[in-house]
């Protein structure tokens, strides 16, 4: 009978990173299984505008990556001991993400990802993008949903929008119910805040 701790021989992907079903070949040479784990992209490479791509491998190849990756190969005495300062980088200048109101993200060279953590938050957003390039804020994109606009809708759509919610929320338009009061004040809370946006100005 199998003791409680002895090892899986298949680790979940919850709690050992497997990503299964991709499609993905493990990148050793010669080695045809599949690549269900990732591993950190190769040095050097340049990827200014977007993530470096990763390293696929199937479990024993990411085991083998794992033992030899040395985060220090390369590096000289001296500049292995400034890495390892407990200040490291942080003399640095820093970069604000914020632009004209709206999150902007760096460029990917500036800093390190290894988890994706930032990549996902910026790609989903970088997605959603007004194709005019102007910025919009968390508030513009709560706004937006308010008046059920498209993020690329202009100042006319903004206009005609805003003027068929208040026919349809105002309560001369409804017999006297005031029931819609309500909804009718975000809907001019949220046309007044585009209005001064910079993304529609």
């Amino acid at each position: 009978m199998a003791d409680g701790s002895e090892k899986k021989e298949r680790p979940t992907a919850r709690f050992h990173g497997r990503v299964e079903g991709s499609g993905r070949e493990c990148m050793e040479p010669g080695c045809e299984a599949p690549g269900e784990f990732r591993a950190p992209p190769p040095e050097g490479g340049s990827f200014r505008d977007q993530p470096a791509p990763y390293r696929w491998f199937c479990l024993d190849h990411v085991r083998a990556f794992n033992a030899r990756y040395n985060f220090f190969a390369g590096m000289s005495v001296d500049e292995i001991n400034q890495a390892q300062r407990p200040y490291a980088g942080w003399e640095r200048e820093t970069r604000a993400f914020a632009t004209g109101g709206a999150d902007r993200p760096p460029a990917w060279a500036d800093f390190s990802d290894p988890l994706d953590a930032i990549g996902a938050r910026f790609r989903r957003r970088m997605e959603e993008e007004r194709k005019d390039g102007r910025p919009l804020s968390e508030n513009d994109r709560r706004a937006l949903k308010t008046l059920g606009l498209a993020t690329d809708a202009d100042r006319r759509a903004l206009r005609t929008r805003y003027s068929e919610l208040v026919r349809q929320y105002h309560p001369d338009r409804n017999g006297g119910d005031r029931r819609f009061e309500a909804k009718l004040q975000e809907v001019i809370a949220a046309y007044q805040a585009l209005r001064k946006s910079a993304a529609f100005a």
